[in-house]
């Protein structure tokens, strides 16, 4: 099987340069490759590139992510998030390719406190969210074979994340505000990459697993409260905490404001992609704290 994966040096692209190894043959791209366009602006490039490799299955792990950006740009989240996506999904349909693909749970209003089904209504509050429809959209119009997995709150050892900022910001003020409103699971780039894997290779050998998933970590949390365990994971680690845990404060959304509305609501129900492939979902503190281990060990990752 040859995988063409685009995006590979993001969270969930780096993640998938390992996890997707071992069914094949891997050409993993990003927007700066020389040898192949890998580039979501560039239309006609990436429709070349898909041409030249010639893939069993095209995974994309690119996006436009730049969520209150996207308020003051919509035509760029659009392109990258939509128009590329319709390119890759015509290829894709044209030459009998599967295409992989990662949404968001900001396609949903976030009203509500049910976890989101696959089949519930679209209505995105943010550009962003509008833009990732739209590529959801595509794809199905498309008519190719196709995963599309919808995740929440990703996040990855590597690079910057929430749980980092964090741990920086208690080591450096007494007292914190976080907001206490938002309610999600927590879920790595690690298992959405592995979690990818196992799917992919089912959906290959039957075609029938076609479809939108929805893909996170099991259990739910809020931002408050994801902030404290880290903090408190580090505090018992030995980190040297400023902040005492009583002095971090829960607020509403309200009290920091966006250009772009975030969803209350980002619970998404995985029963479909449990059911569809026989996975179970570790709860997201189980994730969080394998991430700390390495964040903690390695401060330089």
């Amino acid at each position: 099987m040859k995988i063409l994966l685009l995006g590979k040096n993001g969270q969930v692209g780096w993640e998938l340069q390992r996890s997707l190894a071992p069914l094949g043959e891997l050409i993993a791209l990003d927007a700066r490759s020389q040898n192949h366009c890998g580039d979501l602006t560039d239309l006609i490039g990436l429709a070349k590139t898909v041409r030249e490799v010639a893939p069993d299955v095209i995974v994309n792990a690119a996006a436009y992510t730049a969520v209150d950006k996207a308020e003051s740009e919509p035509e760029l989240a659009q392109a990258v998030n939509a128009k590329a996506l319709a390119v890759l999904a015509q290829a894709a349909k044209a030459s009998g390719a599967w295409l992989v693909h990662y949404s968001t749970d900001y396609v949903f209003d976030g009203s509500g406190a049910t976890p989101w089904l696959e089949s519930d209504v679209a209505r995105p509050l943010s550009a962003y969210g509008a833009s990732k429809l739209a590529g959801e959209q595509a794809i199905i119009e498309a008519g190719c074979k196709h995963l599309i997995f919808r995740t929440s709150w990703a996040y990855a050892a590597r690079g910057r994340n929430f749980a980092k900022t964090m741990l920086q910001l208690a080591q450096q003020h007494d007292q914190l505000k976080v907001i206490n409103d938002q309610v999600g699971a927590p879920t790595g780039a690690d298992l959405l990459a592995d979690v990818t894997a196992h799917a992919l290779r089912a959906a290959v050998q039957n075609p029938q697993l076609c479809g939108l998933y929805h893909l996170a970590a099991a259990g739910e949390t809020t931002w408050h409260a994801y902030a404290t365990y880290v903090i408190e994971q580090a505090r018992q680690a030995g980190v040297a905490i400023k902040v005492a845990q009583s002095a971090i404060q829960a607020v509403p959304s309200s009290a920091f404001p966006t250009p772009a509305q975030r969803p209350l609501n980002s619970r998404l129900n995985t029963s479909k992609l449990q059911h569809a492939f026989g996975l179970s979902l570790p709860h997201w503190q189980i994730g969080v704290k394998r991430m700390l281990t390495e964040v903690l060990d390695y401060p330089s990752i």
